[in-house]
């Protein structure tokens, strides 16, 4: 079994990539921005940055890896 890839070491290596800011954003350009991977080794993964690094690093995450992130923080 291949292990996922954890990051990718500039975000510009994601192709065809649509960043979406966070809701919880403000104008300080202090947050995270997501896009799901559309092709390559990273295909379905997503894929989070810093907005303030835009051609940064980005984490890797599994869809159900990340929707148990972000459910420990609801209120």
């Amino acid at each position: 079994m291949t292990a996922l890839p954890r990051n990718v070491t500039s975000s510009t290596d994601l192709p065809a990539a649509r960043w979406l800011r966070s809701s919880y954003s403000t104008g300080a350009n202090n947050c995270v921005e997501t896009t799901r991977a559309l092709s390559g080794p990273w295909i379905g993964l997503l894929a989070v940055r810093d907005s303030k690094d835009p051609a940064g690093p980005a984490l890797l995450f599994s869809p159900e890896s990340w929707a148990g992130f972000t459910a420990a923080f609801q209120p």
